[in-house]
């Protein structure tokens, strides 16, 4: 298994959306890759592009939305170029995709055992009894107790915790090498969160998955990013290794996000965090310059002009005016 080796490419992803207020431009311009056994965590406020970003690999967009890439391929294949046969065998074969919301993910009149069959059976030349038997080891790995007994059951009858955990196993039903989670534990409590994250981990670690995790938990980020991408307004505005990010954030956004967080034994009971000023401007229309400049303390008239990406050998990236020895003062 070639831990060197890219699983997902992307490089230009544009995703415009027609409203009648004009072309929102959700997604700008992202470019980022995975490799196998890699995970990747996109994070930033809620709607800042991460979930347009998910689905449009995915192909999942709605019927109003376009989507624009210089390149988009998964193991080296182009997705662009693939026929819609190619790309259906390839969606829950290769690639998978674990959504926020089980309940409203999983079909409420079909039992769990047809669920996570359907698509095994629809991939791989399969009686109906091994992939029943494919299901119970699936559902064992993510930690489910009487297996077999859960098939006959309908998602009602689970938990969240437990559909959780059914999604993950179908997810990984015809063993993919691509796994993208939308924010897999935000609709379940504090216990069962860590329970999910840990269990992801886990699974990605032994399985060599390339995942791409979306989450505005930097916590999340911390416990189980190798990468992390910070996305503002439709953009990635900083990437790089997880230690570099949070020990030495460059960009002026990724500062803000960091000084929100409590840092125990440093932050007093009580104690104020930081803020960031400002909403979020509007995505409809024309775009120039930096979008988080009015939001920005170092804000310069520069920043209403185009932005140049920096970057370090570590692979460290942002895009900001400010040099690496400005951004650290």
């Amino acid at each position: 298994m070639d831990s060197n080796e890219i699983v997902l490419d992307v490089q230009g992803l544009h995703v415009d959306i027609q409203t009648p207020g004009g072309v929102l431009h959700a997604v700008r311009d992202v470019s980022f890759q995975v490799k196998r056994g890699e995970t990747l965590c996109l994070v930033g406020e809620s709607g800042c592009g991460k979930s347009m970003t998910s689905l449009s690999i995915m192909g999942l967009l709605p019927k109003n939305a376009k989507r624009l890439t210089r390149n988009l391929s998964v193991l080296g294949e182009e997705l662009n170029l693939a026929s819609k046969k190619r790309i259906s065998n390839l969606l829950g074969n290769k690639m998978a995709m674990i959504f926020q919301e089980p309940m409203t993910a999983l079909n409420p009149a079909y039992t769990i055992g047809e669920q996570l069959t359907e698509h095994y059976l629809h991939h791989k030349k399969v009686s109906k009894q091994q992939a029943l038997n494919r299901a119970i080891e699936l559902l064992e790995k993510v930690g489910i107790a009487s297996a077999s007994q859960r098939l006959a059951q309908y998602p009602h009858q689970l938990s969240g915790g437990l559909r959780q955990r059914v999604m993950i196993a179908m997810a990984l039903m015809c063993g993919p090498e691509l796994l993208i989670a939308d924010e897999p534990s935000t609709a379940l409590d504090v216990t069962i969160q860590a329970q999910i994250l840990r269990l992801l981990a886990d699974l990605q670690a032994e399985l060599g998955i390339a995942m791409v995790l979306i989450t505005h938990d930097l916590g999340v980020v911390a416990r189980i990013a190798d990468r992390v991408a910070v996305m503002y307004a439709g953009e990635i505005v900083e990437e790089g290794p997880v230690k570099e990010i949070f020990a030495n954030p460059q960009h002026p956004y990724t500062q803000g996000l960091m000084s929100c967080i409590p840092i125990p034994g440093r932050t007093p009971p009580g104690g104020r965090l930081g803020t960031i000023p400002g909403v979020v401007p509007s995505l409809i229309g024309q775009l120039e310059g930096c979008a988080f400049r009015d939001r920005c303390q170092y804000v310069q008239a520069a920043c209403h002009q185009a932005v140049p990406i920096r970057s370090l050998d570590s692979g460290h990236s942002w895009r900001c005016i400010r040099t690496q020895n400005e951004a650290t003062v």
